[in-house]
Order: C-alpha cells, then sequence, then structure tokens
C-alpha cells in the first residue's frame, strides 16, 4: 500500500471546505478521497468513514454530531455534504436497546439525520457512532478479505496482523454487528483496529492523518503475509484474440437469454448491457484446475451480493446454455423460498448478472453501462481475493446462502443501490449511420438524452471526429464513434463487432446515411446515379441485411428506423436519383417490416423535408441542393429557408430535433407500429403518404 497523504493538498482541501463546514469534516473529506481511490481499499460505493464533531443547534447549545458516508456515495468523489449530519447522542443512546429491528433501526437512522434532504446513512452508522474515536474508517481490503475469506480466517489474521486487532465473527451488518464489535471494543480498548469477518478492516484514531495511516499499515501486512505464502502455479496457455472473436460471436444470443422478461406489451424483455472481461488474467483464472467450484461461490462480501446475486453462472459452451441459465433460475427460486419464509420476497428476475465462460472471460449483466461497468469491477476483485487464498494455502470460505439472502433483502442495503425512474431508452443500444450531417446529430443527441447507447456511425473524417469530440464530455462512455461506409458490408459487420465488444448487442438501426445530387434526367450522369444507387440503395440493403441475421440470433425484438424523405412521395424536378434511390430505399424498408415482424422487429420510416442544420453543423443534403435551389429561386440562404418555411402548412422550421423526436417514438414503442411513415414536414398535402 503506497502512503498518498500530502500535507499541501490536506491544507489546500481545507482551505476550500474548511470555512463552511469546519476543519474536522474537511480533513475527513480528504482522508476519504485518498481511501476511495484505493481500489485495493473500497469499490464503487463500498467502504464507510465518519468524523465526530461538536456543533450547535437554534438555540446556541452545543450538541454532538456524527458525520457518516451517506449510503452508495463514492468515496473517491464525494462532497463534505455527503457525510450526513447525524444526532450523536441520540445515535449512542440506542447501544441500551436489547433489540433493533430492521424497520426500527431504518426509520430511527432516518430520523436522527439534521438535514432531511440528506441521503440516507450508512448501515454501519450504529458501528461508527458507539466507536469513541474522532476518526473512524471501514474498508473492504482485498488483502483482509483474502484472509477472513478461507477455513482457518481467524487464525490466519492473527498470524498477519499480530494480537493488537480485535476479531469479530461473521454477522448481519446493522444492529447485532455493532453491539457485537463494541463488546469486543469494551474489553479491548487498547486495540488498534478491527476486523469484521467477512466485511473488512476497521480502523479509528483522534486525527485523520493516523487512521488513514493505520488502515495502509494493515492492509500492507496482510498483503506481505499473502506474498510470502504464495505458490505459483505454471502459466496456462490462453489465447485472447481468440476469445474476443468468440465473445462478438455469442454475446447477442447470451444477451437475449439473459435480459429479463418483463410485463410489458411493447418490451416483453429488459434490454440490458453486457461488459465482458476477457484478458490474459481472467482466461488464466477460468482456465485453473478447479476453477469454477472455487469462483461459482458467493461474493467476497455480503457488500456485494445485490450487485452480483449469490452466485455466478459457469458455462462451458454456449450450447448448454439455455439449460444452464433456467437451472439457475430454479436454485435461484429455491432460494428465495428456503430462506424467505411463507412469503418470500419477489425479485426483479432469477437471472445471473455475471457468466463466466473458459476460453472465453467473464460476462457482467446489468441494466445500464454504468452498473456493468461496476459489476466488472466486482467480479474483477472477487476472482483476486479467491485466487489470492488459493494461492496461499487456505481453503475459500463462502458466505452462507442465509447470509447471502439476508443482505440480498436487506432494506437499507437496498436503499444503498436505489436509482432513480429509468429513463426510457435505458439499457437500449443503437446504432446511427450518417451520424456526423445535421440530422444523425440530432438524432444521436437524442437518443443518448433518452438513456441509450449509441454507436454514431459515419465516414472516417474530421465531421465524425467533431461530433464525438463535442458529445463525448457529457455522455462519456454510452457513446461510440465508429468509422463506417454503409456500401461495405464487411466495414458494417467490422462496427457491428466493436458495438457488441462494448454493449453485447444492438436494438435500435437507424438508417440515416445518403446522398443527393443535383440533376435533371437529361442530364444525369450515370455515374452519378450509380453512387447514389450505391449509398442510398444498397447501403440499405447491407444494414437491413445485417440487423436481420443479429435480430435473429438475439432473440429479444429491436427496432429499425429509415431516415426517409418527402420526395417520396412528392418528388422534386432536377432531384430524380435522389428521389428514386431514396424510394428504392423507402420500399426495401417497407420489404423488411413484413419480413422481421415474426422476431419481434418493428421497421417504420420517417420522411422529414428541410433540415438544414443542427445547431452548427449543416446539412450535407441542403449543401448539395441549397445552390441550385437558392439560383432558381433568386433567394439567399436566409430567404430559401423561409421559403420552404412557408410552403408547410404550419409555417414551421423543420429542425433535427424534430427528426429526433419522431425516431424516438417509433424507438419507445409508443404504440404497435411496423410498416409505418411519420412525415416531419409541417404539412405538406402532396408529400402526405398514401
Amino acid at each position: 500500500m503506497q502512503n498518498l497523504w500530502s500535507e499541501r493538498d490536506a491544507a489546500q482541501l481545507s482551505t476550500t471546505y474548511a470555512p463552511s463546514v469546519g476543519e474536522a469534516l474537511a480533513l475527513r473529506t480528504y482522508s476519504s478521497h485518498l481511501l476511495g481511490s484505493e481500489l485495493a481499499l473500497v469499490r464503487h460505493g463500498g467502504g464507510n468513514t465518519s468524523v465526530k464533531v461538536e456543533g450547535q443547534d437554534l438555540f446556541g447549545n452545543t450538541r454532538s454530531i456524527l458525520h457518516i458516508k451517506g449510503s452508495g456515495r463514492d468515496l473517491a468523489t464525494l462532497q463534505p455534504r455527503d457525510h450526513v449530519a447525524m444526532d450523536l447522542e441520540s445515535l449512542k443512546a440506542l447501544r441500551h436497546l436489547p433489540h433493533l429491528a430492521t424497520e426500527q433501526m431504518r426509520n430511527q437512522l432516518a430520523q436522527l439525520r439534521l438535514h432531511h434532504d440528506d441521503p440516507m446513512p450508512s448501515i454501519e452508522t450504529l458501528l461508527h457512532a458507539w466507536l469513541p474515536a474522532t476518526y473512524v474508517d471501514h474498508t473492504h481490503a482485498e488483502a483482509i478479505l483474502a484472509l477472513t475469506n478461507r477455513q482457518d480466517g481467524e487464525q490466519v489474521v492473527r498470524q498477519a496482523l499480530g494480537d493488537a486487532l480485535l476479531i469479530v465473527p461473521y454477522m448481519h451488518p446493522g444492529f447485532e454487528l455493532a453491539v457485537a464489535a463494541l463488546d469486543a471494543f469494551d474489553q479491548h480498548p487498547q486495540a488498534i483496529g478491527m476486523v469484521l469477518m467477512g466485511h473488512g478492516l476497521v480502523t479509528w484514531a483522534e486525527h485523520a492523518q493516523a487512521s488513514y495511516n493505520r488502515t495502509l499499515e494493515l492492509v500492507t501486512r496482510a498483503e506481505q503475509w499473502i506474498a510470502r505464502q504464495a505458490s505459483h502455479a505454471t502459466p496456462l496457455s490462453v489465447d485472447v484474440a481468440q476469445a474476443q472473436r468468440t465473445y462478438t460471436a455469442l454475446a447477442p444470443k447470451l444477451r437475449g437469454l439473459l435480459s429479463p422478461p418483463q410485463s410489458n406489451r411493447a418490451f416483453p424483455r429488459q434490454r440490458t448491457i453486457i461488459t465482458p472481461i476477457i484478458h490474459h488474467d481472467m482466461l488464466q483464472a477460468l482456465a485453473a484446475e478447479g476453477a469454477e467450484a472455487l469462483l461459482t461461490t458467493p461474493p467476497i462480501t455480503s457488500d456485494y451480493v445485490l450487485r452480483m446475486k449469490p452466485w455466478p453462472l459457469w458455462l462451458d459452451n454456449l450450447e448448454q446454455a439455455e439449460a444452464r441459465i433456467a437451472a439457475f433460475q430454479q436454485r435461484y427460486t429455491a432460494y428465495l423460498h428456503t430462506h424467505g419464509g411463507a412469503q418470500p420476497p419477489t425479485p426483479q428476475h432469477a437471472l445471473p448478472h455475471v457468466v463466466f465462460i473458459p476460453g472465453v472471460g467473464a460476462l457482467c449483466v446489468a441494466q445500464t453501462l454504468q452498473e456493468s461497468a461496476i459489476l466488472a469491477d466486482l467480479t474483477e476483485q472477487n476472482v483476486r481475493v479467491k485466487q489470492a487464498v488459493k494461492a496461499s494455502g487456505g481453503t475459500y470460505n463462502p458466505l452462507s446462502e442465509q447470509a447471502c439472502f439476508d443482505m440480498e433483502y436487506f432494506l437499507l442495503q437496498r436503499d444503498k443501490v436505489a436509482t432513480p425512474t429509468a429513463l426510457p431508452l435505458t439499457g437500449s443500444t443503437a446504432v446511427v449511420t450518417g451520424a456526423a450531417g445535421a440530422i444523425g446529430s440530432g438524432i444521436v443527441r437524442h437518443l443518448l438524452d433518452l438513456g441509450a447507447c449509441v454507436a454514431a456511425t459515419d465516414l472516417a473524417g474530421a465531421a465524425l471526429e467533431s461530433l464525438i469530440t463535442e458529445l463525448k464530455p457529457q455522455y462519456g462512455k454510452r457513446l461510440l464513434g465508429i468509422p463506417m461506409d454503409v456500401t461495405a458490408p464487411t466495414a458494417i459487420q467490422q462496427g457491428w463487432e466493436r458495438i457488441i465488444t462494448h454493449w453485447g448487442g444492438v436494438d435500435l438501426l437507424v438508417i440515416n446515411a445518403g446522398l443527393a445530387h443535383v440533376a435533371p434526367l437529361a442530364q444525369l450522369e450515370m455515374d452519378k446515379f450509380t453512387l447514389l444507387h450505391k449509398v442510398n440503395v444498397e447501403g440499405t440493403l447491407n444494414l437491413l441485411k445485417q440487423a436481420a441475421h443479429h435480430y435473429e440470433n438475439m432473440q429479444m425484438g429491436g427496432d429499425i428506423v429509415l431516415i426517409s424523405t418527402k420526395n417520396v412521395f412528392a418528388p422534386g424536378a432536377s432531384f430524380g436519383a435522389y428521389s428514386a434511390t431514396k424510394a428504392a430505399s423507402h420500399q426495401l424498408a417497407r420489404i423488411a417490416s413484413l419480413e422481421l415482424a415474426g422476431i419481434g422487429v418493428r421497421v417504420n420510416m420517417v420522411a422529414p423535408d428541410a433540415v438544414f442544420s443542427d445547431g452548427q453543423r449543416a446539412s450535407g443534403l441542403w449543401a448539395t441542393v441549397g445552390p441550385d435551389r437558392m439560383k432558381a429561386r433568386g433567394l439567399d440562404q436566409a430567404g430559401l429557408e423561409a421559403y420552404y418555411r412557408n410552403r408547410n402548412l404550419l409555417k414551421e422550421k423543420i429542425t433535427a430535433e424534430d427528426v429526433a423526436h419522431a425516431v424516438a417514438y417509433f424507438a419507445t414503442r409508443q404504440s404497435p407500429t411496423t410498416g409505418a411513415t411519420l412525415p416531419v414536414d409541417g404539412g405538406l398535402p402532396d408529400a402526405t403518404p398514401r
């Protein structure tokens, strides 16, 4: 463990926060950041830190306050307000109760907050309140868990860390664990820390730096003991490139099998994101002797059960997937009935969240990209700790099913991962072609705002790069920029494989890429017509074929939206190449709606008119068409836009956002519709689909 404490950084943060929250809470924030930035100590909302201070109430009376990390808050990034202010004396009074039921404790923790809009405090609030030290740190250090999670755990902790620590046997977190911990402390108040079997390490001190230093000192001792005991197995031969290829081929099918069914007519399956873990160390771990028995045990700490479920699923090959998944569901249902009593809780679903496949890697399945990434991180940590136990001569001692159940359905634990209402396209993945143009960029942005993961595709170059540069800071890893030539099936296949690698599959294809050309038929050059045919017609066909194969493989439905044009229904003079090839593209989409409905795929068309730009991003079509139209009518750019606005019934300017909302109408399945064309033109009677 590297000690990262910096007097300069601590002073700088104190200068920032101390005037408003006090020196103690400012330093509590700083040391929490240090703990949270070390992934070997805490992960994603795990760990707890607290500080006790004196404050004043409205009457000027002195009162004792506990600032304890809010449940689910990330130590690495939290702000002072994320340490919930609690009535410390009232928390201490709870120590005298003979028992405190879960719902009672939850009510007490909610009531004893000093600010009504603060988050719920940590489930370990009572432990922090009852320990007398000013600063208390609780981490789920990998090295500590590698000592405790074995059959001879208490003996090993003593060997590695000495007799100056308290050891508390595993028990459910909350009131009972806090009582047991304080009983142990009362008997040995000189102890320098406490190991909670299966829960990690607790240290304390009167100063933030001293408690932080003690955590690092004890974890370092644990790491050194493990290193001394470790045996070194002969490396196994693994092929990462082949594993990646295999994953790309099987992921869509597995995504369909692992996406939970739901009572939603529009979306019979909840859409999910898969984050794969495919690298040398993971493949080695899965290929090791006894890997299935070791790695399919419950998580290394009960804190992880809610995200990971009690066990992962092990698949030797895709052929056994359906049977193994069905067996997992039966086992999970039996687990609920065994441990849930006469009225077992209703789970969100009984499907696994983590799947191990030897020769392929680990698959982490969740409803959002963020949750699947967290799940992947926790999975890697679980594998490392279990391997460390085995390599250091131990026999892994897993949590019992009852302990898993008690945490998975513990109200305060569920509060920790409670999320706001999901956006309409949360868990969905989309491909938008021609994304760097005006209409394409508007569609990409709107789908991202609705919660989707979006692959923005276009020809390689500055236009696509600028779009990704513009949107990436806001949308992060939910946005991929993928160069893709729709006239090249190989390029489409490679782009599709990149999307599968990141997210597991595709739910929505928006076919927007297209070219325009202005020339009367008598002067239309065949090479120009052929080029438009290749992009507008063959490109559409290439994409439809790719999507059809993908949706057939995935077996969970999907959507295709073609960006058509009013010219399909009301073509313009000197616009024959565009009108004819877009009409062919439109007809292909209509045929696809007939052919793909049987596998739950909806194919619809959006027919816009006169979208000149999306912000500063100009329309490529109007860059081609505009000069001829302006010359013919004696107008400048502003006059041309006014002309097209005034020719529609509603006298509306049609924007890229308007087109994006039409796409979203179909993508969010507002009605049971396929094979339809939705005009976005302000009302053009001659262009009304008929």
